[in-house]
């Protein structure tokens, strides 16, 4: 895990700015697991240059706020299926998104970064955790737990 913190201290380096945008279903087990991140990130991290939203189902509705903030960094997260065990966690470039079952969503994330792209010049990122199941369910399995736990803890630890 060591390997994506330094990742993240690489991309955020030098922000002016950045959206952390939390995508997930609270009502699909780990699939809340991205949202909750942005809840329990928000409750923590209180900068100016730092908006954090919980994106939910519809990201795509937050495009206007996002735009709206002119972030030089915006990261999404959001449950990926990867075939790793519970509570991987891994940055996910946007050629490899096609890869991955990410999302249990309206509209693909691919379609949300392709246009957060043409319409900010913010370098964008996607960190995915793995679920061990997104039925419905509303409670996260006890990995993806501590794997939210430890994000939160990086996230904040970057902005701070």
């Amino acid at each position: 895990m060591k390997r994506l913190q330094l990742e993240l201290e690489r991309f955020v380096k030098n922000y002016k700015k950045i959206v952390v945008l939390g995508i997930g279903n609270q009502l699909r087990g780990d699939d809340y697991s991205g949202s909750l991140v942005a809840v329990k990130l928000g409750q923590e991290c209180r900068k100016d240059n730092v908006v954090i939203v919980d994106g939910g189902t519809v990201p795509e509705n937050f495009t206007g706020l996002v735009r709206k903030e002119t972030p030089s960094h915006i990261i999404l997260i959001d449950a990926a299926d990867m075939g790793k065990k519970p509570g991987y966690i891994r940055l996910i470039e946007k050629e490899e998104i096609s890869r991955y079952n990410i999302s249990t969503h309206a509209m693909p994330l691919s379609f949300l970064i392709k246009y957060l792209e043409q319409t900010t010049s913010a370098r964008i990122i996607l960190i995915g955790i793995q679920p061990d199941g997104m039925e419905l369910d509303n409670t996260l399995s006890e990995e993806v737990k501590k794997s939210v736990e430890y994000l939160v803890d990086i996230l904040k630890d970057l902005f701070n």
